[in-house]
């Protein structure tokens, strides 16, 4: 089993910044993708942005710009460094990878950080 645990969300003024992490841990063969999606209230969850093992980066058009997404591939470890935060922004934000645990390969996903952006 793989777990995923992510920290650093809050509350924070529009123009802010906040990084989230995401560490994954538990019997973990190697991960591919990993990613970051947010739900807001009353809207499905979205991609935000996602990063391959090799460091590949995409963003939503929304977030381009302000957001970066990076991870320390030795520590099992994905980042979002949020900048130039709108309240639009304001969402649960989710971790998600793809892993092998040992021989088999499926989606995990953390249990969701709380990001809100005053205005």
């Amino acid at each position: 089993q793989v777990q995923l645990v992510e920290s650093g969300g809050g509350l924070v003024q529009a123009g802010g910044s906040l990084r989230l992490s995401c560490a994954a841990s538990g019997i973990i063969s190697s991960i591919n993708d990993m990613g970051w999606y947010r739900q807001a209230p009353g809207k499905q969850r979205e991609l935000v942005a996602g990063i391959t093992r090799g460091g590949i980066t995409h963003y939503a058009d929304s977030v381009k710009g302000r957001f970066t997404i990076s991870r320390d591939n030795a520590k099992n470890t994905v980042y979002l460094q949020m900048n130039s935060l709108k309240p639009e922004d304001t969402a649960v934000y989710y971790c998600n990878a793809d892993c092998f645990s040992g021989f088999a390969r499926r989606d995990y996903w953390g249990q969701g950080t709380q990001v809100t952006v005053s205005s």
